[in-house]
C-alpha cells in the first residue's frame, strides 16, 4: 500500500514540473524539441495556441480574454486567466 501511494505522489510530482500547454516556456520548449518527438495532439496544440493565436499568458492573450464575454469562458481558460493575468 505504501508503495502504490508512493508512486502515486511521484507521478503527481513530476507531472507538476511540466510547462502548461500553450505558455510561451511550452512553445519555446516545443520549437527546441525535433519535430520527430512531437505526437499528433502537441502539434495541434502548438499550431493553436503558438501560432494561430497568442500564447496563454501573453499580454495580447489576457486583453483577448478580457473582451470575451465571461460566460464563454471554459474552465481552463478561467483557470489560466486566473494563474497568468491576475498573480
Amino acid at each position: 500500500m505504501k508503495k502504490r501511494v508512493f508512486i502515486l505522489l511521484s507521478a503527481l510530482v513530476l507531472s507538476a514540473c511540466e510547462n502548461e500547454v500553450g505558455t510561451a516556456p511550452w512553445c519555446q520548449e516545443m520549437r527546441d524539441k525535433p519535430k520527430s518527438e512531437w505526437s499528433a495532439q502537441s502539434a495541434l496544440d502548438f499550431t493553436k495556441y503558438c501560432l494561430l493565436q497568442s500564447e496563454i499568458g501573453s499580454q495580447a492573450w489576457c486583453d483577448d480574454m478580457q473582451a470575451k464575454p465571461k460566460g464563454d469562458w471554459t474552465a481552463n481558460e478561467a483557470t489560466s486567466y486566473a494563474k497568468h493575468c491576475l498573480f
